[in-house]
């Protein structure tokens, strides 16, 4: 797999990852299978992320949180229609959910942070 096949991968996990944040926020409860769709996607993306042979990772902290922003945009989208049964419209969710909240607390579970 190309580094640019393993980023977009990233990204894709990032994606489910931010959307089950986002539906924990804004619902202000979990769910046992948000949770498990979450771990999933942390452990995917760490998976994809180290580099089995040469060591290290592909993306670094910085670079992560970079890749997490990028896939907030899809992410948002997609919690328009899964959040609350799809009540709210994407510009009344986007000023339910912090944006910096979300994308720091996914990177904290993927570095392992929290």
């Amino acid at each position: 797999m190309s580094t640019d096949d393993i980023i977009n991968n990233i990204g894709s996990y990032g994606i489910i990852l931010l959307l089950h944040l986002m539906k924990q926020q804004v619902e202000n409860r979990n769910h046992r299978s948000w949770d498990v769709s979450i771990r999933n996607a942390v452990l995917a993306i760490r998976k994809l992320n180290k580099r089995r042979k040469a060591g290290g990772v592909y993306l670094p902290p910085d670079e992560l949180r970079l890749a997490l922003a990028e896939a907030y945009p899809e992410a948002i989208n997609q919690a328009e229609l899964e959040v609350a049964n799809g009540i709210y419209e994407i510009e009344e969710l986007s000023s339910m959910v912090d944006e910096n909240l979300i994308i720091d607390r996914g990177l904290g579970l993927i570095l392992g942070a929290e």
